[in-house]
């Protein structure tokens, strides 16, 4: 999925490759990553959408066939949901401040967040503001040999 994620999703096939009935499949995969294949594939494809819009040399539509959907609305739909903003305005931003960052950090700072899926609530910036009041430096704890400290040490 993550390299053929604007292909078609075709469950069934993947069960059948990973030896395993349809449901069994769908179980697990949610149980190894959280989501359904779908939704995964769907992460994946809003993922690459981002950076077809950060570049701004594609229209909406032109992004959203390129990376396997085939309906606007619900790309657009999808989009909105997990990035918190609509493709056209997240095209329109100015993007010029990532530039010097590569492609595989890009990737991983906006990767989107599924609350609803993973039972975790989508994380917001929420501004210098909302930045907790430093405490007490934590105690530094030694390193044997290059492995972090044992729970117990902690």
């Amino acid at each position: 999925m993550d390299r053929d994620y604007a292909e078609p999703l075709d469950v069934t096939a993947l069960a059948k490759v990973a030896l395993m009935s349809v449901g069994h499949f769908q179980r697990s995969f949610r149980a190894a990553y959280g989501e359904t294949p779908y939704s995964y594939l769907m992460t994946r494809r809003i993922e690459r959408a981002k950076t077809l819009l950060r570049r701004g040399d594609l229209s909406v539509t032109e992004v959203c066939m390129a990376v396997g959907c085939t309906s606007l609305g619900s790309f657009s739909t999808r989009f909105t949901e997990l990035v918190g903003e609509s493709p056209s305005a997240y095209r329109a931003r100015d993007h010029s401040a990532a530039e010097h960052i590569t492609a595989c950090v890009a990737m991983y700072l906006t990767r989107p967040i599924r609350g609803t899926d993973t039972g975790r609530p989508r994380q917001e910036d929420p501004g210098p503001e909302a930045q907790p009041e430093p405490g007490p430096e934590p105690e530094a704890q030694p390193v044997r040999n290059g492995e972090a400290p044992a729970a117990a040490d902690r």
